[in-house]
C-alpha cells in the first residue's frame, strides 16, 4: 500500500477487517479469548514502543529553541499564539498527547467491550493502533531516524480526520520569521517553556 496516505490505508484495513470479522465465530470462548489478547498484545507493544521514543527524547535532550505561531481552532474568536520552548520540550509534549491518546482508546474500547458487549472493534482495534504507532513522526524520528525535515518538521501539522485529510490536511503551525516577528510585536506569548 505504499504510496497511499494513512487515511486510506486505515479505511481498506477497516474494510478489510470487516468482513473478516463477518467469518469468526465470536460465541467461542477460545476464540474471543485470542482475540482479546491479541488487542492486549498490540496494545502493550504499543505503550513499549511510546515508552522507549520517550526514553530516547530523554536520552537527545535536544534544547534548540523552537518557536513558532499556533493557529486557532478553524471558528475560534482567539488569537494566533506565539509559541517559545525547545525540541526537547515539544517532543515530550507530543508524547505526553500520544501517551493520552491511547489511554482514551483503551478506555472507549474497554466501555464498548464490557459494557456494550462489542466484539467486533476489538480486531480492528488490534491494528489501527499500532499502525498509527509505527506511523507517528516522533516514532518515525527517534526510533527509524528519519531527519525532521518536510512532514516530520517540527511543529508537526496538526492530526486530521479523514474528510480534511482528502481536502488536504489539517492546519499547520506557522514557523515563516514574518508571522512569528508580528505576534511578537503584539505580546501573543513568548513565553519560553523549559
Amino acid at each position: 500500500m505504499a504510496g497511499l496516505s494513512p487515511q486510506v490505508t486505515n479505511l481498506i484495513i477497516i474494510l478489510g477487517m470487516m468482513q473478516v470479522s463477518k467469518k469468526i465465530p465470536w460465541e467461542d470462548s477460545q476464540t474471543l479469548f485470542l482475540v482479546r489478547a491479541a488487542y492486549l498484545l498490540s496494545n502493550a507493544i504499543i505503550i513499549s514502543v511510546y515508552a522507549y521514543t520517550h526514553y530516547k527524547i530523554n536520552q537527545k535532550k535536544d534544547m534548540t529553541t523552537l518557536k513558532y505561531v499556533d493557529q486557532p481552532q478553524m471558528g475560534s474568536t482567539e488569537e494566533p499564539k506565539l509559541i517559545t520552548t525547545t525540541v526537547h520540550k515539544y517532543d515530550v509534549d507530543q508524547m505526553k498527547a500520544l501517551y493520552k491518546a491511547q489511554m482514551m482508546g483503551v478506555g472507549m474500547m474497554a466501555f464498548m467491550h464490557l459494557y456494550m458487549n462489542y466484539t467486533n472493534p476489538l480486531l480492528i482495534q488490534s491494528i489501527i493502533p499500532l499502525k498509527g504507532a509505527f506511523e507517528g513522526n516522533e516514532v518515525q524520528i527517534h526510533l527509524f531516524g528519519k531527519p525532521a525535515i518536510g512532514e516530520m518538521k517540527r511543529p508537526f501539522k496538526a492530526a486530521a480526520g479523514f474528510m480534511s485529510a482528502l481536502q488536504g490536511g489539517g492546519a499547520a503551525p506557522t514557523q515563516d520569521k514574518k508571522t512569528i516577528e508580528a505576534a511578537e510585536k503584539a505580546g501573543r506569548g513568548g513565553v519560553k517553556d523549559e
